[in-house]
């Protein structure tokens, strides 16, 4: 316990909440920029990157982001919305961006059936 010296020289300070998203600043989702959009291998499957950048108010950040689905079509200056969510196998991946919103469509001949036997 501090002295009452102590906390008249220094007080208390706040605790600060750090995220693990400062890009979504509190909000689910986040509207930003495509600046470049790039595929890569990773374990013999096809993970598609996204960088954007979240421009919302006064805040810009430039983010990695993840495109869920197979295929897509995202080119540079498409306008996405972000959400949080991270990537384990890939590294520094924090967000998603949200198919079927924007400019990001959904994904083609999708089957809600996942088992080859039906």
């Amino acid at each position: 316990m501090p002295t009452i010296k102590q906390l008249i020289r220094n007080t208390r300070q706040p605790i600060r909440n750090v995220t693990k998203s400062p890009a979504l600043r509190g909000c689910p989702q986040r509207r930003g920029t495509c600046t470049r959009v790039y595929v890569r291998l990773v374990h013999s499957m096809s993970w598609v990157r996204n960088s954007i950048s979240s421009i919302n108010g006064r805040y810009h950040f430039e983010i990695t982001a993840y495109i869920p689905g197979i295929g897509h079509n995202l080119q540079e200056h498409s306008v996405v919305l972000v959400r949080g969510g991270r990537v384990k196998d890939l590294p520094g991946v924090r967000y998603h961006i949200v198919r079927g919103t924007l400019d990001a469509v959904g994904v083609k001949d999708r089957q809600q059936g996942r088992s080859s036997a039906l």
